[in-house]
């Protein structure tokens, strides 16, 4: 403030004291400055005191508005500077996220452009079967990645899904149908069919495989393949094979053998049972002791005449619709065989009244266990004593060679009343002297045989028995040829084909996605409301007792272990020219197949019956974990929780896809078994379990526009509904996790990793 202002103003005045006198700029002050009147030198100074504390006073009562006023405009400067920041830091993690997407490295291993096509094929992930788990239901929501795509391409029958299920016929399985508002949905890859496809696919392959025993293997399913062949090599296969067991009485070749010598060599050398079934196995009770000590076990026959379970009578019968058609079948087969009509007729005759008088002790399981006919346990000596007709030592010595078997060890009984029918009726017709010509129980064994090597049989008999099902009511699709030959290589050469499939599969991969699966699943778990405290305190134990872990085999054998073991196999091989196929460099050895003028299918399967037989027996066999290569859901033994390795082919899982698609796919699949194994009483045992259920469900009811269930079936479909929702919850959260370890990940057909993810959960087309 100027000094002239401060003149003009009231405010700033002298007091009365000094107001008489002139202020001080306009006094005559002497030149020299320094002689001035004692008094008015006072006076001055006091003028000048009090214009200074006039003025500081003004500026403390100026100064507080002025600093509100600059204070309010930074603290707005600011927030404005941070809100920028924020939003420029949310913009940069947004627009980095999508360089690192789509500057991913792509996947071009073989496996990756195989799921980029059927990627192509299957269309916009985001549309349905999946939209339904899009809604916010419960904790979470699960939002697919919309960008780019075309939404009609998703729908089914779509041409372009239409040209998919055309192209791969045989990689579809049974499943659900589903679908409302005049659309059907595809049906489900079955996971043993998807299983035994991959298989197919190591069998079939041009390269050669490691290992005598892994070429014994494809050259076993080569030749089942070879259905020419068997056509050509017709019946004179099995009629040279009957005159190995002793002949019968239709050719007029018979020797008559001793009745048990028969039995023996069908049971241990052609895995055929016509009158009771042989096998390994634990006894239930003691299972649940933990011990894991194995017996021989006897059951009743899987006969071949149609039978139905009278429970009024409490015993079985023959099907009386069944009976011509069944009479038909055995004629049809002994003239395929060279029986006239005459012979035919008096043979099927008494084969059909052997098997109806056998049938009718035959019970189904739910009323043996009923009544406590299963697992009983029997000495060698006491069955034999109950059961004459057959010489028990003998033949179980013979059939489970190398096994020492005594009289007085101990046997599983599964239907003591049926061994104990059985052994008068071959009594009474071994002694019918008016039979005796006609060798009813050796004609009874030899179509025992028959049956079980139809499979190595020229079509007609194929054709005969699937005629007879149908007239049974059956009217199920017979399986492709190469499922079949899947199936039985592994019947006997199990082993090879467990350590073909162990090599492909990638144990450090499937165990760490195992392992975020698991982990995540417990942390959801953990988020429920349950109904009653206690409830989740065992489920939690229960849960966190468990090791979950790859499943590998305990006897998956090196590639030198299984070469020994198949050291005596030789299979024979329809083209004596292996040398000459591309890809293939066969030296002699353990891999010089012989040329059968017989029919190779034909001995290939007779041998595999025999490997199949005598491998059962064998304590190189035994084991403390179940072994099953088709085994394709999580199981539990002891505090272990088992992810069996048939759970791991593609599509499902690769090594080589990106991690996106292997938790979508696999991941998925895993938590979902976890959840049904693990907690099937889950939906009644947690409040916001049934609240997310009843969301998803009707999500899923509004988007196809389909009515609700009633009653027990739309709990159900809600429980089912809500596991569905939660394991891909689950599965995407742990890629999220396993993204934090390894931030790194591949892309296919440029889609994001989410985007990614839900594609590859959209491929497996579930619904509730």
């Amino acid at each position: 403030m100027s000094p002239m202002e401060l003149e003009s103003d009231p405010s700033t005045q002298p007091t009365s004291e000094t107001a008489s006198e002139p202020p001080p700029l306009v006094l005559n002050p002497d030149p020299s400055g320094t002689q001035q009147h004692p008094h008015l030198q006072s006076e001055i100074q006091m003028s000048e005191a009090g214009l200074a504390d006039n003025g500081v006073e003004h500026r403390h009562r100026a100064k507080p508005a002025w600093m509100n006023r600059w204070r309010l405009f930074l603290f707005i400067l600011g927030l404005l500077f941070l809100c920028a920041a924020v939003l420029g830091l949310i913009y940069y993690r947004h627009q980095r996220n999508n360089q690192r997407n789509s500057q991913a490295t792509p996947c071009l291993s073989p496996a990756c452009l195989r799921a980029s096509a059927r990627l192509v094929a299957s269309g916009d992930p985001s549309t349905q079967p999946c939209s339904y788990f899009s809604s916010r239901c419960g904790s979470g929501r699960l939002s697919p990645d919309r960008g780019g795509g075309q939404g009609a391409r998703g729908l089914p029958g779509h041409p372009q899904v239409q040209s998919e299920k055309a192209a791969l016929p045989e990689r579809t399985g049974t499943g659900h149908e589903g679908g409302g508002g005049g659309l059907t949905e595809r049906k489900l890859l079955h996971r043993k069919t998807v299983l035994l496809q991959y298989l197919r696919e190591i069998l079939e392959s041009k390269d050669r495989l490691n290992g005598s025993a892994a070429e014994k293997a494809k050259a076993f399913y080569n030749s089942c393949l070879d259905t020419a062949s068997v056509e050509t090599a017709g019946v004179e296969p099995f009629l040279a094979l009957i005159q190995k067991v002793g002949g019968w009485a239709v050719s007029g070749q018979w020797k008559q053998a001793d009745f048990n010598s028969t039995l023996i060599l069908l049971m241990r050398d052609y895995n055929t049972f016509p009158f009771f079934k042989l096998y390994m196995g634990t006894d239930p009770r003691d299972t649940a002791n933990g011990t894991l000590k194995r017996y021989i076990q006897i059951d009743q026959p899987n006969l071949l005449i149609p039978i139905e379970w009278n429970s009024r009578t409490n015993k079985s019968q023959v099907k009386a619709q069944t009976l011509r058609p069944f009479l038909a079948l055995c004629q049809r087969y002994l003239s395929f065989l060279g029986a006239t009509a005459g012979s035919s007729m008096i043979h099927a005759g008494t084969f059909m009244s052997l098997s109806s008088e056998l049938a009718v002790s035959a019970a189904p399981p739910r009323y043996r266990r009923a009544r406590g006919q299963l697992s009983q346990r029997v000495s060698i000596r006491e069955l034999q004593s109950r059961a004459p007709a057959v010489d028990w030592l003998r033949c179980l010595q013979a059939v489970f060679h190398p096994l020492r078997v005594a009289a007085d060890d101990l046997v599983l009984v599964h239907n003591l009343p049926y061994i104990a029918h059985m052994s008068p009726i071959i009594g009474k017709w071994l002694n019918k002297h008016e039979l005796s010509s006609s060798g009813p129980l050796q004609t009874y064994m030899v179509l025992n045989l028959l049956h079980t090597l139809i499979p190595a049989l020229d079509a007609r008999f194929y054709d005969t028995a699937r005629n007879l099902s149908v007239a049974l009511g059956n009217a199920d699709k017979a399986a492709p040829r190469w499922k079949y030959c899947v199936l039985e290589t592994g019947r006997g050469l199990d082993p090879v084909l467990t350590h073909l499939l162990g090599e492909r599969v990638a144990h450090r991969e499937a165990g760490e996605l195992i392992l975020y699966i698991f982990y995540s699943l417990t942390a959801k778990l953990r988020e429920r409301q349950w109904t009653h405290q206690r409830t989740l305190q065992s489920v939690m134990e229960k849960i966190e007792s468990l090791v979950p872990r790859l499943w590998i085999p305990k006897e998956l054998h090196s590639e030198a272990e299984l070469d020994l073991l198949f050291a005596k196999v030789v299979f024979e091989q329809i083209n004596p020219l292996l040398d000459a196929l591309p890809g293939s460099h066969v030296s002699c050895g353990l891999l010089c197949f012989q040329v059968s003028l017989n029919g190779s299918f034909f001995s290939n399967y007779v041998q595999l019956l025999s490997l199949w037989q005598s491998r059962r027996s064998k304590p190189l066999m035994e084991q403390t974990e179940k072994t099953d290569i088709l085994s394709v859901s999580p199981f539990v033994l002891d505090n272990k929780l088992l992810i069996p390795m048939g759970m791991f082919p593609p599509p499902f899982f690769h090594p080589t896809y990106p991690r996106a698609m292997n938790y979508g796919g696999i991941g998925f699949l895993i938590a979902k078994d976890i959840l049904h194994l693990l907690l099937p009483r889950i939906y009644s045992q947690s409040e916001s379990v049934r609240a997310e259920g009843e969301c998803v469900w009707a999500n899923f009811l509004n988007l196809t526009e389909k009515d609700s269930r009633a009653g027990a079936s739309q709990w159900k479909a809600q429980q089912e509904a809500w596991v569905q929702y939660s394991a891909l919850q689950i599965a995407l959260q742990a890629y999220h996790q396993s993204l934090k370890q390894h931030p790194a990940d591949t892309s296919i057909s440029g889609l994001s990793y989410t985007r990614l993810f839900f594609s590859s959960f959209s491929q497996l087309r579930l619904r509730p």
